[in-house]
């Protein structure tokens, strides 16, 4: 447990602890997708992790997937964020933005109309999405034209350019989860042929992109990449896992970046298999892991050097101050799932810390 407390240097950064928060959608913004000042006490109350990864956050406007999601693409949501960066710092915390584009997850009630973009025109089934009119089942997207993907990639550029303004640490790229880079990644979803289809190395194209972008911006040492090769998540798969985690383990050997940050199962046990094993043998940077670690799990795994860091997510959503809780052998309070997406400060900010 002693390893889980030693400092980690991180890219840029030397943290206190391994115990690092994942990034969490809590859709606590405005209407208009602009941070506020609970979302900055909510940080704050967490400022004791190793790292904070703040939620999902859109890097360019009109790819909405929560309705109530922050974004960092206008000047009203950098004054916003750095509501939370200036309280996060103020308390001894550091905090990375995890920037991203929701491609297929979005919805046209949720982004005036617009139709969603994808890899390939092929829509999320087995479940609905959260709109204004209730919940809604997704629509087929549009697929993208090849000419249209250095926008992307500019967006997620300039993203990183308001994510340094606002006073972040760094940046991490989300890859993970059945959004846009995921699906150019994993082939269930990609389905082009061209330069951005077929092969591991045509399917990873956008999403080097997007990092080589964004290490231009601000160095790749304040830059981490979440992948989830396995989950299912808006109906995602891929037929070879395993390979694809290998493959991308070795490549990314070249950005030098700051971390990757590897979910290393599925939230729905649809496919199994052991991607934690491959990228350890293959990643040479900062590997940190996700999903289902318990305190005393995290404390082997990082022991046996296994990966260097983990990231808690319902549990330190629930537990604002999970460190001293791990380090003392204390209780966790019970996380709200009923809370979860709800407006307010209920199941937020009003969590108990534990009194030693």
């Amino acid at each position: 447990m002693t390893t889980l407390f030693n400092p980690l240097k991180v890219g840029a950064l030397t943290v206190p602890n391994r115990i690092f928060m994942a990034p969490l959608t809590r859709c606590r913004a405005s209407a208009g997708h602009d941070p506020n000042a609970m979302m900055a006490e909510y940080y704050a109350q967490r400022a004791s992790a190793g790292l904070i990864i703040a939620e999902a956050t859109m890097a360019m406007a009109g790819n909405s997937s929560f309705w109530m999601e922050p974004g960092i693409y206008s000047p009203a949501q950098v004054a916003g964020w750095k509501l939370t960066t200036d309280a996060v710092h103020a308390a001894g915390g550091r905090i990375f933005l995890q920037i991203w584009h929701g491609g297929r997850a979005c919805h046209p009630l949720l982004n005036d109309g617009a139709q969603p973009v994808a890899p390939s025109p092929i829509a999320i089934s087995g479940d609905e999405v959260l709109t204004p009119e209730g919940k809604k089942p997704y629509v087929v997207p549009r697929e993208l034209r090849d000419d249209e993907l250095p926008g992307i990639v500019n967006g997620f550029k300039k993203a990183t350019e308001n994510a340094q303004a606002a006073g972040f640490d760094g940046v991490e790229v989300h890859g993970a989860n059945g959004y846009l880079l995921d699906e150019f990644l994993r082939d269930g979803a990609n389905k082009r042929f061209g330069p951005y289809g077929g092969s591991f190395e045509n399917r990873a194209r956008l999403m080097f992109e997007v990092i080589e972008a964004v290490s231009g911006v601000w160095g790749s040492d304040r830059v981490g990449l979440r992948i989830s090769p396995l989950n299912s998540y808006n109906s995602m798969i891929d037929s070879d896992p395993i390979g694809l985690s290998t493959w991308l383990a070795e490549r990314l050997n070249a950005f030098d970046l700051a971390y990757l940050h590897v979910m290393r199962s599925d939230f729905f046990q649809q496919q199994s298999g052991d991607v934690m094993t491959p990228v350890c043998a293959h990643y040479r940077g900062v590997l940190i892991g996700n999903m289902g670690y318990t305190g005393d799990e995290a404390g082997i795994a990082v022991a046996e050097g296994k990966v260097d860091a983990v990231t808690f997510g319902t549990s330190f959503l629930a537990n604002p101050d999970l460190p001293a809780r791990i380090k003392a052998g204390a209780p966790l309070n019970t996380p709200d799932p009923d809370t979860f997406y709800t407006p307010g400060p209920a199941g937020y900010t009003d969590y108990p810390v534990f009194n030693s």
